[in-house]
């Protein structure tokens, strides 16, 4: 082989090696890159794109780097003409490389669904089943694992999909990392049923707890997904058919704006509650809060928002998905019919943000916004279900007094060996797991050991574990009691006090189960809660001793 001809091969064969290296994270990669546009062109349509795009640094940005099919669009516009637009991780790991990388990192000292109620670090749960008795999280309750895992161990969950998805290589899926329907596959494709498909299982997903899975679709959701002509999904629409056409999760524009390059929030039902009115959210009551600005977007025939924010601040962009919020349908607890859902995902409130503390959830939901989600199969009193509430349990603790943020401790800085970069890790993880990035830098905790660090963090996860147990004990204590009283023949206006005790007791130890910082995140709350919930056990126990002692007493 001649020289000239080595010089023409080699560099060839060096890109399509890179190309096959690329493949699997690939998504809608363009073998050949499309000429660049005339961004004022596409300004002309887009006036809220070309607000974003000339006040940050992706000004030089040309539109093909995330759009394909413009040339066609230009020439004729319309829907039907409509450019493709590149959601994948890929289309920001282009430029922002190391950021990228450490996205795609695994967390390995987490296993693939780790039962929560199970766990030997939170001592086994022996209560669980029993207290959530009814809903589709006794199914399986697991725990986090990286966000690059979170479409797909949502998609194979026991209680979303009955299921229907299941790992194409088994369970060696578990190491496997990219888009969703790489690694799975549908077992039932010929069904357009959301049922269950196996035994113990559930068909708990619909298209709003999607929204923290993935923004994939984000082009195509109505703000609040309400049903809206030009908009594909809304909360209403088949679940199945809807995850179908998404592929990522946690796409990198839910945080980054990418015409802007500026900090942002998307999801829908936050941006709705920090507009409401009454301006009643932990967000509204903070004086030093980071200010929003809503921007309408789109010219797609129907209404979609975004919110830049003044700067960085992760207590909003994690608590886009890390906070407790409304995703399915459920009660009216005014509405004396409990034999079937009252409230369909045709209702606004299926997609809700209360963004209160844990005090504040029992007023919200029963007198505010009269929403509870299912009914305990043992009382057939109504229950709430709680969500990942990291943000608003982190909101006035003693870390966030003294400046600490979500990245500190989850996405810290770190520096790049090989180049000496100093970049925001995006592998997101427990501080335990890197310690001197982020409890021991220069700024924090100066004069502890890594073992040190490490002990404290577990004494107050140990701590907690124990309120945990006893209010679970106490509230197992009042559902027999309940059931106990209706036996009985206990007067049902007593029955009801007590379901209601039970409630305020379920609320402030359920928060617990689904926040997921073994109540690191706010020991001094985690404890006031705890007890509280112990005390309101006892009280209902207390209400219906007596009422029997009463009954026992008359005959």
């Amino acid at each position: 082989m001649t020289r000239k001809a080595l010089t023409v091969l080699v560099p060839l064969m060096v890109v399509m090696l890179a190309a096959l290296l690329f493949l699997p994270y690939a998504d809608a990669q363009k073998a050949v890159p499309e000429k660049a546009v005339g961004v004022a062109t596409c300004y002309g349509c887009h006036d809220p794109v070309k607000q974003l795009h000339t006040m940050g640094k992706h000004v030089k940005v040309n539109c093909v780097n995330c759009h394909s099919g413009l040339e066609k669009h230009l020439k004729n516009p319309g829907p039907d003409t409509r450019p493709a637009t590149d959601t994948s991780w890929e289309a920001c790991g282009k430029c922002h490389k190391e950021q990228f990388e450490s996205f795609m990192k695994q967390a390995l000292h987490r296993p693939a669904r780790d039962e929560k109620s199970q766990l030997t670090n939170r001592s086994p749960n022996p209560f669980w089943d029993k207290l959530m008795a009814g809903h589709g999280f006794t199914k399986e309750h697991a725990l986090t694992r990286s966000h690059v895992n979170m479409l797909t161990d949502h998609l194979v969950v026991d209680r979303a999909y009955g299921g229907r998805f299941q790992p194409k290589k088994g369970w060696q899926y578990v190491l496997e990392k990219g888009r969703a329907w790489d690694i799975l596959v549908d077992k039932y494709p010929e069904s357009k049923d959301h049922k269950a498909f196996i035994p113990q299982s559930a068909a708990a997903a619909n298209p709003v707890c999607l929204q923290c899975k993935s923004q994939d679709h984000i082009l195509k959701w109505s703000y609040l997904g309400e049903p809206a002509q030009g908009a594909q999904w809304a909360r209403t629409s088949n679940v199945v058919e809807l995850v179908k056409d998404i592929q990522h999760g946690l796409n990198c524009f839910t945080c980054h704006d990418p015409h802007a390059a500026k900090p942002r929030i998307v999801r829908d039902a936050l941006i709705d509650a920090l507009t409401r009115p009454d301006g009643d959210t932990l967000w509204h009551k903070d004086p030093k809060r980071t200010g929003i600005k809503v921007i309408e977007m789109g010219v797609r025939g129907f209404p979609r928002k975004i919110a830049l924010l003044d700067h960085y601040d992760s207590r909003l962009q994690c608590g886009q998905c890390h906070v407790e919020y409304n995703c399915n349908p459920g009660y009216d607890p005014k509405n004396p019919d409990k034999s079937k859902y009252s409230i369909t995902m045709a209702d606004k409130r299926t997609n809700h943000f209360p963004y209160k503390d844990v005090f504040g959830i029992y007023d919200h939901y029963v007198n505010k916004v009269g929403f509870l989600d299912f009914k305990h199969a043992l009382t057939g009193g109504l229950l709430w279900k709680a969500q990942h509430a990291e943000s608003e349990t982190f909101y006035n603790s003693k870390h966030a007094k003294a400046g600490a943020s979500c990245d500190d401790c989850h996405t810290p800085k770190v520096k790049d060996k090989k180049t000496g970069k100093t970049y925001t890790s995006h592998f997101a993880t427990t501080p335990r797991f890197q310690l001197k990035e982020t409890c021991l830098t220069s700024k924090c905790h100066t004069s502890w050991t890594e073992e040190q660090a490490r002990y404290t963090i577990d004494s107050v996860k140990a701590y907690f574990k124990g309120k945990m147990r006893k209010a679970e004990f106490w509230l197992a204590a009042l559902i027999d009691k309940i059931g106990e009283a209706q036996k009985a023949g206990v007067a049902s206006d007593i029955i009801k006090q007590a379901q209601d005790q039970h409630l305020k007791a379920h609320i402030l130890w359920e928060w617990w189960t689904a926040e997921n910082s073994d109540g690191f995140h706010n020991p001094d709350m985690a404890r006031e809660s705890l007890t509280k919930s112990v005390d309101e056990s006892q009280k209902g126990i207390k209400l219906l001793s007596d009422a029997m002692g009463s009954k026992t007493a008359a005959k």
